[in-house]
């Protein structure tokens, strides 16, 4: 795929923008004396709709600027907005209720329940929202036949392959319908064919939830390519900002 102009964006005031982030930094204090900055100043605004990849360097703060951005840890100066709403000015309950009905969050690691089925896993979000349970599981089976695991309802984690966990994974973050989903490594345990339907799968819940953004934190450019847009990050700042697609610009 042809590569556009790089273009490195800057914070605006757009009432379509679903996430702006602005002046964002993140330290941690080793021992007394000694502060290491995770992230340097990090500025971006991405649109309702938009898919951007996130690459760079183990260890150049990518799965840092996802949890700030989910809420699981907080910023140390800046601000992250999602939707008119400053993460800062939450306690930690109204963080957890937001996070709950606005974001999905895909793990690298998968944080599946290990004595719920994969049913009952993807069908959590879902009563956590007080959905009645019937329509919660018909839900999640849905959303597990729309990833191949129609089959595999009843098996608990212990018992699925690294990628099934992984589907199960992407499919109860999805269940929701959230404006954002925030996706780290979404595909790292799944073969070339399995990745790319995924990529689909996320571009179809797009077109049904029209706005919904994907942040996806990856080291594979195939996955990369496939989104409107790739931010570069290393030593903590953003290097570059790179759109597939001219209209975004």
């Amino acid at each position: 795929m042809e590569k556009q102009e790089v273009k490195i964006m800057t914070i605006s005031k757009n009432e379509e923008s679903t996430l702006q982030v602005s002046n964002l930094h993140m330290k941690y204090n080793e021992g007394k004396h000694n502060e290491v900055y995770v992230l340097k100043g990090i500025d971006m605004e991405i649109k309702a709709g938009q898919m951007v990849a996130i690459m760079g360097p183990s260890g150049c703060g990518k799965t840092t600027l996802l949890n700030l951005i989910g809420g699981l840890d907080k910023y140390t100066t800046g601000n992250i907005q999602i939707n008119g709403s400053l993460l800062g000015d939450f306690s930690d309950n109204e963080i957890t209720k937001f996070r709950r009905d606005n974001i999905g969050y895909i793990f690298q690691l998968f944080n599946l329940f290990e004595d719920q089925t994969a049913l009952e896993n993807v069908s959590l979000p879902l009563i956590m929202q007080r959905i009645e349970p019937s329509l919660a599981l018909n839900r999640a089976k849905m959303m597990l036949q729309e990833v191949g695991l129609g089959d595999r309802f009843n098996d608990l984690p212990g018992k699925l392959s690294g990628g099934e966990q992984q589907k199960v994974a992407i499919s109860r973050a999805l269940i929701t319908d959230p404006k954002i989903i925030l996706a780290d490594e979404p595909t790292g345990d799944l073969d070339t064919a399995s990745s790319n339907d995924i990529m689909q799968l996320f571009r179809r819940m797009q077109q049904e939830n029209q706005g919904m953004s994907i942040i996806i934190v990856t080291h594979s450019q195939d996955i990369a390519n496939q989104c409107d847009r790739i931010i570069r990050i290393d030593d903590g700042k953003i290097l570059n900002d790179q759109y597939f697609n001219t209209e975004e610009n």
